[in-house]
């Protein structure tokens, strides 16, 4: 499947070769990791638009960062699954901020573990005003989990709004990726914090990601 037929199962407008070169642009400068924050309170300053990227453990985020900015180690993902407990952020360019959530859904995790990643979440979310929007990466390949809907929830509750990035299309077929498109648009539209167009993505074909950084750098753009 082609990008261009991604987008119009997906319902997303078509970008123009402008907005598709801002987001080439933005993603080719200089992208560094500059700090881990375990607590709110280790915060780096406010100076920069940020886009978060939230998500299942083992759902691909690294290598999501990683394919948007043509580097295959800037963002690791750890051996044990939910072991990462920081918010990790990337400077793109002085421009944006990426914002590497822990992975949540971990099911070896105790419920006071759990508790405090969503205490913690819901303080950022709701305490960052240069937050520009959540990326929530959902797998194509399985069933959307019912963590998954609570993050939505909690998004909702935070009032932050958050726009749902599949992942690993590549491993499934063309209508079955058109119907797991279908069914996620279904859900998301019952949350009113949720943007109204999901991007799918494969981090090894490269499928959206073109769209997904001329999505990126039109937030970025909010700011300039």
């Amino acid at each position: 499947m082609t990008d261009s037929e991604q987008q119009n199962i997906g319902g997303a407008p078509e970008f123009s070769e402008a907005q598709y070169e801002r987001g080439r642009l933005l993603f080719a400068g200089e992208c560094d990791f500059i700090f881990g924050a375990q607590q709110t309170g280790q915060l780096p300053p406010p100076e920069f638009p940020e886009v978060a990227f939230a998500g299942r453990s083992n759902v691909g985020k690294s290598s999501l960062v990683n394919a948007l900015t043509g580097r295959k180690t800037l963002a690791r993902a750890s051996s044990e699954p939910g072991r990462t407990k920081q918010l990790n952020f990337f400077n793109l360019r002085n421009e944006l901020l990426l914002v590497d959530m822990p992975g949540y859904g971990f099911a070896k995790a105790s419920k006071s573990v759990k508790e405090d990643w969503q205490e913690m979440m819901f303080d950022y979310l709701r305490g960052r005003p240069v937050l520009q929007r959540v990326m929530l990466l959902l797998d194509a390949r399985i069933e959307m989990k019912a963590t998954d809907r609570e993050v939505m929830d909690l998004l909702d509750r935070a009032a932050v709004g958050f726009q749902i990035i599949l992942t690993k299309c590549d491993s499934i077929g063309p209508q079955r990726l058109a119907e797991k498109i279908r069914v996620t648009d279904i859900e998301a539209r019952r949350h009113p914090a949720a943007h109204p167009y999901i991007i799918a993505t494969s981090s090894e074909s490269g499928l959206g990601i073109p769209e997904l950084r001329a999505e990126l750098a039109s937030l970025k753009d909010r700011r300039s």
